[in-house]
């Protein structure tokens, strides 16, 4: 019996994707087989999907790097049929088969069950963005942060990443300063812990200096460019920064001085393949401790036939928040 998924193709050199109803048997290989109650979709998805950004390595691709659902069939010990999982990043939706569809077969060491405290739909209003907004913290609490050291400013704020980090470090206690380019979105930031909303239209982003006033204890940048070399010409002394995303830039304009004078670390928070046992703590932690439940409640959900309408959104910057797609009726 056939299955229903959202393929990504490759014809002469274009990207395009559709609906297509497909086999089993044209799965990739993988120990654990899984019916999937829900996706979500992240910026890299909607790259993925309209060709936007060179992410698909290989044609054709099922999309979606997001997948929770049931088990149905196992190879591995570690899994048994009716327990329920997530699996996020390494090359699901990519390189391999994903989760934007009715059936998945993924590598167990990409597969793990439901944390307590989650369930099906909130593991997906987490994702892979909430993944990587809990690693982000993680890194940077052992590199020292606490809250005692100062506030901490979070770039691209309303996003996916942007807002689980300013919910998760709100809850574990630290001062948040939400950074947005979105004045209609005071409200909702500070509701999900932000003391204290900036605007980027206020910074002077083409007069940075290499070292000015000394601000932050920490920053989440979800934006590169001129934007993260303001961040690391205002850090704190010991200040962290954890580089996340490149919405606005690829580029890192900035000098050696806040690093060698400020002693400031610059993080790379790569949530692709970082494995356990840190995967599987941060996974734990935003089951219990940092569990961003304003996030979680207010995740916009929508039909698996309305999945292509809404990348666009994503491309312009119009999404706030996270969006979960349900993939099969249950």
């Amino acid at each position: 019996m056939g299955f229903k998924a959202f393929l990504i193709e490759q014809n002469e050199g274009k990207i395009a994707s559709r609906f297509a109803t497909l086999e089993e048997n044209q799965l990739d290989a993988g120990e654990v087989t899984i019916a999937v109650a829900w996706s979500g979709v992240n910026y890299k998805d909607a790259l993925a999907a309209t060709g936007a950004g060179r992410i698909i390595r290989r044609f054709p691709c099922i999309g979606g790097i997001d997948l929770s659902g049931t088990v149905v069939k196992s190879d591995s010990p570690k899994f048994q049929p009716g327990d329920q999982v997530l699996a996020t990043s390494y090359d699901i939706g990519v390189a391999h088969h994903g989760g934007y569809a009715e059936l998945a077969r993924i590598p167990a060491a990409w597969v793990y069950k439901l944390p307590a405290g989650l369930d099906l739909h909130a593991a997906m209003a987490l994702g892979t963005a909430g993944f990587t907004a809990g690693l982000a913290v993680a890194r940077m609490e052992h590199d020292g942060l606490r809250p005692e050291n100062g506030p901490v400013v979070v770039s691209g704020a309303t996003g996916g990443v942007g807002s689980i980090a300013v919910e998760i470090l709100a809850k574990a206690g630290y001062e948040v300063h939400a950074l947005t380019g979105k004045a209609d979105s005071a409200d909702y930031l500070r509701q999900l812990g932000a003391k204290e909303v900036i605007l980027r239209s206020s910074l002077d982003l083409a007069k940075i200096k290499p070292l000015d006033k000394a601000l932050w204890a920490g920053a989440v940048d979800n934006l590169g460019g001129e934007v993260l070399a303001w961040m690391a010409s205002t850090m704190k002394q010991a200040g962290t920064i954890a580089s996340i995303g490149l919405a606005a830039s690829i580029e890192l304009k900035t000098t050696v001085m806040p690093f060698i004078l400020r002693g400031v670390s610059l993080l790379g928070i790569d949530s692709g393949y970082i494995g356990d046992p840190l995967r599987g703590e941060v996974w734990r932690r935003l089951g219990s401790d940092w569990k961003p439940e304003k996030v979680i409640a207010q995740a916009r959900e929508i039909g698996f036939d309305q999945l292509p309408g809404v990348f666009a959104d994503f491309l312009q910057a119009r999404v706030k928040g996270r969006i979960v797609v349900r993939i099969k009726n249950s």
